[in-house]
């Protein structure tokens, strides 16, 4: 970061922590009594305090479950504030949240783990949609869908956690504000290990994510930290994305740094035609179509198509074009970056980028189709191919950002009656549904043509699902969704129109 903006920081800022970048305008200070703003040469600059997401509840109880007891029982029993510890043991069942201030907190004893069994015919393991949500130390493996979703709950935080095999995510918070998922180790994960799904203030660390698709994914999400993590042994590291045809058109203002991105060349075994079957074996870092994303002192090496792929949606495998959604990457700062022996055994397409440069060797850092005002420090380290247009990075590292978490809670959503079915369909379908493309399921245009007449027999179609094309994945029930709300977001998915 130059030191113009430096000193502008710490003239504007008024309170202790981190330091949030993006945006754009002229040099002004805002204040507002909880955050002072500044901008100065394109760059916006917050200051914020640092600490969890979750807000503190005084005098809660605590609910201990042993072994061949049920978590949702006492899930049931609690009140806001309150802690259920569960202890070592087999917990065959899922457990649904959906009250604020839960802590749902395992007790590991001599290496024994609580466990959460799906058997391989549950789908998901804990679903959330309660705020100040806590999430820890639990074992959560062979489930179908999910192992731990968030669906529009603020404040989580997800830690530490042994997740293995769970489907299609790992962790997936959904439509979620201020955020932690830190210090979890997952894998074998056909999607994304984690998933990062329409949500804002969220922080992604001290994560070791290995034998899946995806290794770690911010999709339609803003002001997210993606740090310190081991990503190896994936299809493709770390993601950026802008997937069209989601309500929410935009990623941008995310760092990518101090991360091990080794060795992602495991085959691709997403779901035919999804948008991660199409990311190439051997991709470290994949951008696409996102906006002010930094990539900043990562350990790249080992990947045997690219150390960095940047792309627009034009050159992007399995992606339908959105006329809201600008398909074109802004703002890509590659930053300080260690790689080695990367694109070693690149794919086709790359090479004949390649070509068209006369450039020899194996490929760090590739741009395919358009990009907008991308810079790239000491870019004669590496092998690069389609960022003739980069220009030299002014700022050389993010030292000074410390955290996008907010410095409170936000307030919890509110939801009224008449808002029931909205709130569920971006929380709950589109992390599997997009409105004109393929995602895990159909698209939702193919769904209102099936159910345009019926949204009763599309609510008892989300409640008891059955598989219907060979070349999808049977949809999980929704059972867990009261009948009323199940015919509210069948009732808005039928008039939704983008």
């Amino acid at each position: 970061m130059n030191a113009k903006l430096i000193a502008t920081v710490l003239v504007a800022g008024a309170f202790a922590g981190g330091l949030w970048i993006g945006g754009q305008g002229d040099k002004t200070v805002i204040s507002d009594g909880t955050r002072n703003t500044s901008y100065e040469g394109g760059f916006r600059a917050d200051t914020v305090t640092t600490g969890g997401a979750a807000a503190v509840y005084e005098g809660g109880a605590v609910h201990v479950v042993k072994d061949g007891e049920s978590i949702q029982v006492a899930v049931n029993a609690a009140q806001p504030g309150d802690t259920i510890r569960v202890m070592p043991g087999t917990y065959i069942e899922t457990v649904y949240i959906d009250k604020d201030g839960i802590r749902l907190i395992g007790v590991i004893e001599q290496g024994n783990w609580p466990t959460l069994e799906g058997e391989r015919r549950l789908n998901d393991a804990v679903l959330y949609s309660g705020n100040n949500i806590v999430v820890e130390n639990l074992k959560i493996t062979h489930y179908k869908g999910n192992a731990i979703m968030g669906q529009a709950g603020n404040n989580f935080e997800i830690r530490n956690n042994l997740i293995v095999d769970t489907g299609v995510y790992g962790v997936f918070p959904q439509l979620g504000q201020n955020g932690i998922v830190e210090g979890n180790v997952i894998s074998g994960i056909e999607d994304a290990a984690i998933y990062v799904g329409m949500s804002d203030n969220v922080h992604v660390a001290h994560n070791e994510v290995f034998d899946s698709v995806a290794g770690i994914e911010i999709e339609n999400s803003r002001h997210a930290i993606v740090e310190n993590n081991y990503v190896h042994n994936n299809t493709g590291g770390i993601l950026a994305f802008i997937t069209p045809g989601l309500p929410i058109k935009t990623t941008r203002d995310v760092i990518i740094r101090h991360n091990f991105i080794v060795d992602n060349n495991t085959a691709n075994f997403g779901a035919p035609g999804s948008t991660v079957s199409g990311i190439p074996a051997g991709t470290g870092i994949l951008i696409m179509a996102a906006d002010e994303v930094v990539i900043h002192d990562n350990i790249i090496t080992g990947n045997k198509t690219a150390g960095v792929l940047v792309v627009d949606h034009q050159n992007a495998s399995n992606v339908t074009i959105d006329p809201e959604s600008d398909p074109v990457p802004d703002k890509v700062a590659i930053l300080n970056n260690f790689m080695m022996n990367n694109g070693f055994d690149t794919i086709d397409e790359v090479k004949a980028l390649m070509l068209t440069e006369f450039k020899t060797g194996n490929p760090d850092i590739v741009r395919a189709g358009d990009a907008r005002d991308g810079c790239i420090s000491d870019r004669h380290r590496y092998v690069v191919v389609g960022v003739k247009d980069f220009a030299d990075c002014d700022f050389d590292n993010t030292d000074a950002i410390d955290t996008y978490l907010l410095p409170e809670p936000v307030a919890a959503r509110e939801i009224d009656q008449s808002e029931q079915g909205k709130i569920t369909y971006l929380g709950i379908c589109t992390g599997c549904h997009t409105y004109t493309g393929r995602m895990i399921g159909p698209p939702v245009q193919v769904i209102q043509a099936l159910y345009m007449d019926n949204p009763k027999g599309l609510a008892e179609y989300i409640a008891a699902p059955i598989k219907k094309r060979e070349d999808y994945p049977e949809m999980p029930p929704q059972n867990y969704l009261s009948e009323e709300v199940r015919l509210a977001v069948a009732e808005y998915m039928l008039q939704v129109s983008n």
